[in-house]
């Protein structure tokens, strides 16, 4: 089977190559993102992999199925940047990743939450300069401090806990309450706006939860 792979990183190459070693694919490496004007490069491919800067609207899926592919593998869990509908009508199949590990996402959410409090992307900027000034550069402890995790999925569960070792009331908002979180307390949007010194999003992309925090919802914050 020809695999098409585009917007590849050299990152990915050597775990691409590692686990087709099992299937002998013939797989075929795209530095270039996948949209209208490139999708002509994948004919002759029954499968196609993309990545989440692609461009996969309907006159880049027509471009695909035109070509011969069949399957589109999406190398994300989000797939906001595919035209579903044009797929279905085209006969275009979707997968996706189903999840990232929650633990390197909500690690990551929680090591941005200490760089922007403890301001250690301009403090890093400002040694390099050779200015070790400490004006501007004050944070403040996370211990004892109200945090409002907005989906307490598998990512909003771990950052939950990582909160709560830091010693942070935790307070969440979610349509369904997860069990394992006894430490939790659950409350309304606007509560959770209010109480909140920090606030931290962990739900899908959707047209509900587009813009979430709008002006609306920032207004009724700290």
């Amino acid at each position: 089977m020809k695999i098409a792979v585009f917007d590849i990183h050299k990152f990915e190459r050597p775990v691409f190559d590692g686990v087709n070693r099992d299937y002998n694919f013939d797989l075929q490496y795209f530095e270039t993102r996948l949209n209208a004007s490139t999708a002509p490069a994948a004919r002759g491919f029954e499968v196609v992999c993309s990545f989440v800067n692609d461009q996969l609207d309907e006159p880049a899926l027509a471009a695909l199925k035109a070509g011969g592919t069949r399957l589109i593998a999406l190398r994300s869990a989000g797939f906001n940047h595919v035209d579903l509908a044009a797929a279905s009508k085209l006969g275009l199949r979707i997968v996706r990743v189903p999840a990232y590990s929650p633990y390197a996402v909500g690690e990551h959410a929680v090591a941005l939450m200490l760089t922007l409090n403890r301001k250690i992307h301009r403090s890093y900027a400002r040694v390099r300069e050779l200015n070790f000034s400490l004006d501007g550069l004050v944070g403040f402890d996370l211990h004892q401090k109200t945090v409002g995790l907005i989906g307490t999925g598998k990512i909003g569960r771990v950052v939950a806990n990582i909160m709560r070792g830091f010693g942070c009331h935790v307070l969440a908002y979610d349509l369904k309450k997860d069990p394992e979180l006894g430490f939790v307390e659950y409350t309304s949007l606007d509560s959770l706006y209010a109480r909140s010194d920090i606030i931290s999003l962990h739900v899908p992309l959707t047209p509900q939860t587009s813009h979430l925090l709008d002006a609306s919802a920032l207004a009724k914050t700290k």
